[in-house]
């Protein structure tokens, strides 16, 4: 797209590419002003939420539109709503801010004398025996500093299709339709049953009987998420009704402290996790086999046309700490590529 520009002292026209005009024109101010607006909004809202005048935020809003040659926004009686060019710039914008929120702490970071910043999310069931040493190593062999985020892999992805996270260690196999991002398997998970000790030695006696089972106190993750979901696979294929969770969580922590002080609870985790768990004693994995396993842990990222060398370090790293823990991740796929769908 190029935009053609009429001079007054010069005959025929000069054709003057977007992108120069957004470098020499567009601002911080801007780029704040948009995504401040949400659907709806008012601009005198707006402007109070940056603490201008309501003329400034019109006159700001009017130079943004006339930067990109059209509306941004339809001003009705309910408000103002982003036209698909509004929606746009709106992503752009706030992905133009995160990046330099990111620049500000790497900045931050060599001024602490530390090389760089990386902002990494993981999902709850990744054991802290990969995490801290891959934290530890990174910094004692190349002073780079680590934010660790815990969530869901689809908040996790969010994260970083917003630019707020630099890579993800997750399960790559449930998500879809994300051709700007890429895995790499780390390892595969199979689940195992843990409990009270005291429950886990008793139903440990006899084979499973999925009906009892179902009639047991459980602590579930989310339904929704992929172990969730294929719990309730596992029930429904032996013809019987998924349990419904007393407590629904992913932090060990409370799966341990619930364990410890009810003998009748019930969880299923993968295996490594369940390792983590009895350290403590107060649960132990019953001893039962399931023929089945989890999606594997993949580690997600953003595709870049020119590799980030504190993401690349932290990557070996990792990789390391993968095999070191729990093995060769040989047993899946462990190329890199596109999402599975």
């Amino acid at each position: 797209m190029v935009i053609i520009v009429l001079h007054k002292n010069c005959p025929g026209i000069t054709v003057q590419p977007v992108s120069a005009r957004l470098l020499s024109r567009l601002k911080l101010r801007h780029l704040t002003l948009l995504t401040r607006i949400s659907p709806g909004d008012s601009l005198t809202r707006v402007a109070e939420s940056l603490g201008v005048s309501q003329p400034a935020a019109t006159k700001s809003l009017a130079e943004i539109e006339d930067l990109f040659g059209g509306p941004l926004f339809l001003r009705t009686a309910r408000g103002l709503h982003p036209t698909p060019l509004g929606e746009l710039a709106v992503v752009r914008a706030r992905h133009m801010l995160q990046d330099i929120d990111h620049w500000a702490l790497e900045m931050d970071a060599l001024r602490g004398g530390h090389s760089a910043h990386l902002h990494v999310g993981a999902i709850p069931f990744i054991s802290a025996r990969v995490l801290v040493p891959t934290i530890e190593r990174l910094y004692e062999g190349h002073r780079i500093t680590v934010r660790l985020e815990r969530a869901t892999t689809d908040q996790l992805l969010q994260g970083l299709r917003a630019h707020e996270l630099d890579c993800v260690i997750g399960r790559a196999s449930v998500m879809i339709g994300m051709d700007e991002l890429h895995h790499e398997v780390l390892y595969p998970q199979r689940p195992a049953l843990v409990a009270n000790p005291q429950l886990a030695r008793r139903i440990a006696r006899r084979k499973p009987d999925w009906r009892e089972l179902a009639e047991m106190n459980w602590i579930l993750p989310a339904p929704a998420t992929p172990i969730g979901n294929m719990i309730s696979e596992l029930f429904t294929r032996a013809g019987v009704r998924p349990p419904s969770p007393r407590i629904q969580t992913y932090s060990m922590d409370v799966i341990a402290l619930l364990m410890r002080h009810d003998d009748s609870l019930v969880s299923i985790v993968p295996e490594d996790i369940a390792d983590d768990l009895a350290r403590s004693g107060d649960v132990i994995r019953v001893a039962w086999d399931f023929d089945w396993s989890l999606p594997p842990i993949s580690l997600i990222r953003r595709r870049r046309d020119v590799a980030l060398e504190a993401e690349e370090r932290f990557v070996e790293i990792l990789r390391d700490a993968c095999r070191e823990t729990v093995g060769d991740p040989s047993a899946s796929d462990a190329r890199p590529g596109p999402l599975a769908s």
